[in-house]
């Protein structure tokens, strides 16, 4: 296992997670890499960890680079397991670390692997002078747990922000250059959507002191590095965390025997006659994580739901679960649906809109069974009348 040296002195050691396809309700078809770094001074820093089965591969890359037993520090910007899921091994193969971490993840990895730690606890703004270089310490509290921080190399210029401005990719390569912007910010917005989505206003409060640092590479805890499009990275950010969306629609829907569908169509009909341009998601076919960068990118999301049971269909009750926990703002709502004899599913749709603040300027549609042609055109005209309002 070779490490891959981003500047002199300052290496990856991670791992990658080919196989990856679930990370805690996110379905990620690309993989992952759980990154660490290495930073070779006149102390040996260990810059977070990687997930326990990826042990062996982390300290397989360290070997490439320095013996284990003489690393004189790790800094733990975050304990989620995914990170610190090797955390005991890593402390097995360097007897001579003296831990750096905050308050909060010092509680919080006692709290998970059961023993009490010497660290050294760093409050937002510390430094540590490891020879020619310092690390400098930055709490970003609730992005994305009340543990994390990031570590900054200033002589460098180098961000290790952990979770912050990550993705889910497997791959080789280790530079946002060499797979391409395209791949690299479309698993970013993937990442913030399905992750970080609920905590826009901690992520401005991050972008304020990031904006201020000199930036050559930004080395995230998830996928690849970036290092050219920085300059592009950093607005697109500062939009998702201000739920700024262009001029777009989103239909999400589920359908019994059809009719939800039809009102569906009808809707995208109604909207791309006013010139908005359009997705459509079926929930039988598509993942809810999948759906939500669509969330992200759209300033307006319809959602339909049939009834059964008097409630909602379940696979829009699960969506409606986990959008409300994403705490998406800024969004202009609508709900629709069909029923039989209650008509209840469209209208919990309706209501779980209201309670996260969405703008609804049109009232719910509900049709009766199987809707004719007299009510697809009413709801080709709610389209319209969306859309123009967009």
């Amino acid at each position: 296992m070779k490490s891959v040296e981003l500047k002199n002195g300052i290496y990856w050691v991670g791992a990658i997670d080919w196989d990856l396809r679930y990370f805690h309700g996110y379905i990620t078809p690309r993989g992952s890499t759980y990154n660490a770094y290495l930073i070779e001074d006149e102390k040996t820093v260990l810059v977070d960890m990687v997930k326990h089965y990826k042990a062996e591969e982390l300290l397989a890359r360290i070997k490439d680079v320095a013996d284990p037993s003489r690393i004189d520090y790790l800094v733990v910007n975050h304990i989620e397991p995914d990170h610190s899921g090797s955390f005991l091994k890593v402390l097995e193969a360097m007897p001579r670390l003296k831990i750096v971490t905050s308050p909060r993840a010092k509680k919080g990895l006692e709290r998970y692997y059961k023993k009490e730690f010497d660290c050294i606890l760093v409050d937002s703004g510390d430094e540590l002078t490891i020879g020619k270089r310092t690390l400098k310490f930055v709490h970003t509290p609730m992005v994305h747990w009340p543990d994390n921080m990031v570590t900054y190399i200033p002589e460098e210029k180098v961000l290790l922000p952990n979770d912050a401005f990550g993705q889910h990719i497997a791959s080789a390569a280790r530079f946002d250059d060499e797979i391409g912007w395209d791949i690299a910010i479309e698993e970013a917005g993937s990442y913030y959507a399905n992750i970080v989505y609920p905590y826009g206003d901690q992520v401005n409060k991050a972008l304020d002191i990031v904006g201020q640092l000199p930036l050559e590479m930004i080395a995230p805890s998830h996928g690849v590095i970036w290092r050219s499009y920085i300059p592009q990275l950093l607005p697109v950010y500062r939009r998702w965390a201000n739920n700024e969306a262009p001029r777009r629609a989103l239909i999400v829907y589920d359908t019994m025997w059809g009719s939800t569908q039809k009102m569906a169509l009808a809707l995208q009909d109604g909207l791309e006659s006013a010139g908005v341009p359009v997705s459509v998601r079926c929930l039988q076919t598509n993942h809810i994580s999948q759906i939500v960068p669509d969330v992200l990118h759209s300033r307006a999301v319809f959602i339909g739901s049939p009834t059964l049971n008097n409630g909602m269909l379940p696979s829009v009750g699960a969506f409606m679960t986990y959008l409300k926990g994403l705490r998406p703002r800024r969004k202009l709502g609508f709900a629709f649906g069909s029923y039989g004899w209650g008509g209840q599913g469209a209208k919990e749709v309706a209501a779980v809109i209201k309670e996260m603040g969405w703008e609804t300027p049109e009232e719910l549609i509900n049709i009766v069974y199987n809707p004719d042609e007299s009510e697809l055109e009413a709801v080709r005209e709610a389209g319209r009348k969306l859309g123009a309002m967009l």
